[in-house]
């Protein structure tokens, strides 16, 4: 979704969206003149809505916050690598069903 789709799906103002690239609190695809926006960055902006409105957190903490969900989501996709696939429910057999 472009910028625009992405300010009407969030309800964030130019100047806020603005600010949060500025921060890297999003990070969109660039494509060509424009930014492309995805369902996780809308996700992010919704987590970085309900962190500064709902619960009152300053700049400086949603930074460490987003820090650490990054920091998280990078260490379960490590450890995915790490072990083996979980035996099938219906099988018992570990991996998938396809050759």
């Amino acid at each position: 979704m472009n910028r625009f789709e992405f300010m009407d799906r969030t309800h964030v103002n130019p100047q806020t969206l603005d600010v949060w690239l500025q921060e890297e609190w999003l990070l969109p695809n660039a494509v060509s003149t424009d930014m492309e926006f995805s369902d996780i960055d809308v996700a992010r902006a919704q987590l970085i809505l309900d962190l500064k409105e709902r619960l009152g957190v300053n700049d400086e903490g949603v930074s460490v916050i987003l820090h650490l969900v990054d920091q998280v989501h990078g260490l379960r996709r490590f450890a995915a690598t790490l072990m083996p696939p979980a035996p099938d429910a219906t099988t018992g057999q570990s991996g998938s069903p396809f050759p």
